[in-house]
């Protein structure tokens, strides 16, 4: 009976544990959501600064090499 009774504990135990890792895994899931919503909204604004400072680059004057001291 003792062997019953400890297979038992163990078996509650391994649920309880299952359980928990079911619930990190469902926190870390979201967080990886959050943290690639977040990437990609860094992807997107780096993209639009990019794109501005090329438009900038192109409206500068070409400098043909001599300097004007």
């Amino acid at each position: 009976m003792a062997q019953l009774s400890e297979l038992t504990d163990r078996v509650e135990r391994l649920l309880q544990r299952h359980e928990e890792l079911l619930r990190v895994h469902a926190q870390l899931q979201e967080e990886l959501g959050s943290v690639t919503r977040d990437r990609d909204s860094l992807r997107s604004r780096l993209t639009a600064a990019r794109n501005r400072i090329d438009q900038l680059l192109q409206r500068l004057p070409i400098h043909d090499g001599e300097s004007q001291a």
